[in-house]
């Protein structure tokens, strides 16, 4: 069940050079804009290139076994 005020957003990281996704609940009079900037400025680089690997990592169990012929 999902909560109705949370906002997602894709900010864009240059130093990155890819998107990520933040969700956040915003006050009314918050300016979204700067906000996004403080995000972008405090992102960690290495611990989401380092998930990004570990997600896409294939298990040893999951690799296909080439048949000796």
């Amino acid at each position: 069940m999902a909560i109705p005020n949370v906002k997602r957003f894709r900010p864009f990281c240059p130093e990155c050079g890819e998107s990520f996704t933040v969700m956040a609940v915003l006050p009314k009079d918050a300016s979204v804009d700067k906000y996004l900037a403080d995000v972008v400025a405090r992102h960690d680089h290495k611990a989401y290139q380092e998930s990004k690997i570990l997600h896409f990592k294939v298990r040893v169990g999951q690799q296909k076994q080439k048949k000796a012929k």
